[in-house]
């Protein structure tokens, strides 16, 4: 009989331990990228473009890769129309700017060129907030360091959005 009280006690003991341990909240309030956000992120880039006279392709992606907005500046050759939101969605989806794998293809890391979603060429940035990826730009048009310093203008226009 006090076995069976101990056993009950344990049991009683162990459920209040787990249901304190319970998260309070079971969905999580996250920050969203807009329409007018991607359009302001984008018009700064287009900006630092301009500046330098360079005409490239601009795409700001969601943080699943998404396409939110895309922008060709005249006379940009048309391929960048994909090549932008690749770079893009790769900066998204694995929550670091792509060239980081155009370095590691650079040195010895080749395999990284058979991973699925990868463009491994600098100009696309992960957008965070909170630390958190919450979109990514995608540059393409001009040498890809180019299109990295047209992205940063981008990411830092974002860091003064509410």
């Amino acid at each position: 009989m006090t076995l069976r009280r101990t056993g009950t006690f344990s049991l009683v003991s162990l459920t209040l331990l787990a249901s304190s341990l319970a998260p309070a909240q079971t969905l999580a309030t996250r920050k969203a990228l807009t329409l007018a956000a991607a359009k302001q992120i984008a018009a700064a880039a287009e900006a630092e473009a301009v500046k330098n006279k360079w005409n490239v392709v601009i795409a700001i992606v969601d943080e699943g890769g998404h396409l939110i907005y895309l922008q060709r500046m005249d006379e940009t050759q048309v391929a960048s129309t994909d090549i932008a939101p690749m770079k893009a969605r790769t900066a998204a989806t694995f929550k670091r700017p792509s060239k980081v794998f155009e370095d590691r293809a650079k040195s010895d890391g080749v395999n990284v060129l058979g991973l699925p979603g990868v463009l491994p060429s600098e100009g696309g940035l992960p957008i965070m907030v909170d630390g958190k990826v919450i979109g990514a730009i995608g540059v393409s048009g001009v040498l890809s360091s180019q299109d990295g310093i047209i992205a940063k203008a981008g990411v830092d226009a974002a860091a003064n959005l509410k």
